[in-house]
């Protein structure tokens, strides 16, 4: 059916129709199948307000939609509108504010000032391949280990892989107040409603959270909202990126945005696969990582960083496996290290950055390989040395990793306040200390 509507300028009339079925989280609506197209948004009329949602499926007689809020309220013959494309309206006005899935910042108006939004369709194609600009420069991160060893450059796409308690928000957020950027947006999906407000209000800096967005949903929020919270925040990061600003975009978690994704989709009626995760989960993963990385010529550039929230630790479990085949390098968090308590717990071993060799010089290229070697010998001799097999004398390459380890190992928690080739300087000297002394 169709409805006049002044609210719309661009389109002179309003589709609706009613609800015809209710099941917890989805509706099926009749009466707008001709007009209904996949992620279209929709709004229920209740009696008690409005309950939003998306499209999932269309056929003949009816349209299939995931709700947004609670069903709870919603009865048969409610009339349900179908909106326009989803699109979100970012801008500098949400700079140091917490914003919802759909854009409405917590405990404020919706309405922004005029003039000082872009409205943004949350499903939006990467800049295309032909146009797209190659990483950018290595990026001072504020610790030693990520400005040597593990280093990220503009536009690059890691991953942070880490158990629950490992320490993993923390570290995001001292990436957040170290990494040079001009814009930063922070989105928070599946986090408990206490965690948000500490990230905000503890791990995140005051001088940092002026030029930040973030966009939360928290861990009782319906899927779909989780899935728009996660589309509206890479919008936003875009909305920056085209304005000409270098943007950092932290993601945590990855994991709940697939988690969300296997729920709509099994919803919609998609076969499970993997520990029930669809087919469709490797392509909205890939969809949501590039979307971010270089710009276009005369665009900012997005660097990214995507928290995979492991479960059991188990570096091989299928999301984890899915996000390392679209990244651009990963650092995984160890909860022995952690346990042993050395912040933050990376395991430098099994972490890589894939914009090495071309990100270092060749001196600081080969700096990198002595550690790695250094530091893998130990891992070798350390079950000798627990058994006290170990006898000192017989491998020089062997003793020097023994006496060089606690040092080398210390690096990775240092934090970094000056220059990248001074903090491969640092490194050579703990390499190689007798050197260091001569030149001192």
């Amino acid at each position: 059916m169709l409805h006049p509507t002044p609210n719309f300028p661009d389109r002179l009339h309003r589709v609706w129709g009613t609800v015809t079925e209710v099941s917890p989280g989805l509706i099926l609506i009749g009466g707008i199948s001709e007009f209904a197209r996949l992620g279209n948004e929709i709004r229920v009329r209740t009696r008690q307000g409005e309950v939003f949602g998306e499209v999932l499926a269309v056929s003949g007689g009816h349209v299939k939609a995931m709700l947004y809020g609670e069903s709870d309220a919603i009865q048969i013959g409610d009339r349900a509108v179908l909106e326009q494309e989803a699109y979100v309206e970012p801008g500098d006005h949400w700079l140091g504010k917490i914003v919802d899935y759909r854009g409405t910042i917590s405990g404020e108006s919706a309405i922004a000032p005029a003039g000082s939004t872009t409205r943004r369709p949350l499903r939006a194609p990467p800049p295309a391949n032909t146009t797209r600009k190659s990483l950018g420069q290595r990026l001072s991160t504020g610790w030693m280990i990520t400005d040597t060893i593990l280093p990220i450059c503009q536009g690059q796409r890691m991953g942070l892989f880490a158990g629950s308690g490992v320490g993993k928000s923390t570290f995001l957020g001292s990436l957040a107040a170290g990494v040079k950027a001009d814009r930063v947006v922070i989105a928070l999906i599946g986090e408990r409603s206490r965690e948000v407000n500490e990230f905000v209000h503890k791990t995140l800096p005051k001088d940092v959270l002026s030029r930040t967005v973030i966009v939360a949903a928290t861990a009782n929020d319906p899927p779909g909202a989780k899935k728009r919270a996660a589309l509206c925040a890479i919008a936003t990061a875009e909305h920056f990126r085209d304005e000409g600003h270098q943007v950092l975009f932290l993601f945590d978690s990855i994991t709940r945005f697939a988690e969300a994704h296997r729920e709509v989709s099994l919803s919609a009626g998609e076969t499970p696969a993997l520990n029930a995760f669809p087919p469709s989960t490797v392509r909205a993963i890939a969809e949501v990582a590039e979307r971010t990385g270089p710009g276009a010529q005369g665009q900012g550039d997005i660097t990214a960083i995507f928290s995979v929230l492991v479960a059991g630790s188990d570096m091989e479990e299928p999301v984890a496996d899915m996000v390392r085949g679209v990244l651009d390098g990963h650092i995984i968090l160890s909860r022995e290290i952690s346990e042993r308590g050395r912040y933050p717990a990376i395991d430098v071993l099994r972490s890589v950055s894939r914009c090495l060799p071309d990100a270092a010089k060749p001196n600081e290229n080969e700096i990198i390989k002595d550690y790695r070697r250094t530091i893998s010998l130990y891992e070798e001799i350390a079950p000798m040395l627990r058994a006290n097999l170990y006898e000192r004398g017989h491998d020089a390459a062997g003793d020097r990793s023994i006496e060089r380890f606690p040092q080398l190992d210390n690096f990775v928690s240092e934090p970094n306040t000056g220059h990248i080739p001074q903090a491969f300087q640092h490194l050579q000297d703990l390499l190689d200390p007798v050197e260091a002394a001569e030149k001192s």
